[in-house]
């Protein structure tokens, strides 16, 4: 995905877009990048928001396409494990929404929200909490702490 650097916020957004969906990688070395390439905080905040939003989006809706019958023959997840698992989904509802942005399981959650039909619009409103949440701790992280902040990223080996 080092490409996606050169296009700027452009990439930033499709980064973000791409990071949000199964692809599996993360979009906050990009946003970090794009601060390091002086990139306006403003413009990164809404190109990584904006993409990591609609790439949960379109998981959403692939999960929203799924049909029980596809899950259990190809899968072969049984019903009453469909049917446990929608009780959890019914039980947080929306809300979970707000962990989309987790690593891995976010995208899980946008699946399965989508999967059980949970209400398109109340799943977006706190996906986009979710996902605001995360480009605006980056973004300050990096305001905040500056060399500090990319040393301390460097020690953990993140990128």
């Amino acid at each position: 995905m080092g490409g996606l650097s050169e296009l700027g916020l452009v990439g930033l957004f499709l980064g973000s877009f791409l990071a949000a969906t199964v692809v599996p990688f993360s979009s906050d070395f990009l946003i970090v990048g794009a601060l390091l390439a002086g990139a306006d905080p403003v413009g990164v905040f809404i190109s990584a928001t904006s993409g990591s939003f609609l790439g949960s989006v379109s998981t959403y809706w692939v999960g929203h396409i799924g049909k029980w019958s596809w899950i259990e023959k190809w899968f072969k997840v049984k019903p009453e494990t469909l049917e446990k698992q929608q009780r959890k989904i019914e039980k947080w509802g929306p809300p979970i929404a707000v962990f989309a942005w987790l690593p891995f399981i976010g995208d899980v959650f946008s699946l399965a929200l989508g999967f059980y039909k949970v209400n398109f619009w109340k799943v977006s409103f706190f996906t986009l909490i979710g996902k605001a949440l995360r480009s605006g701790l980056w973004i300050f992280l990096y305001l905040q702490y500056g060399e500090t902040f990319l040393n301390f990223i460097k020690n953990l080996r993140l990128f």
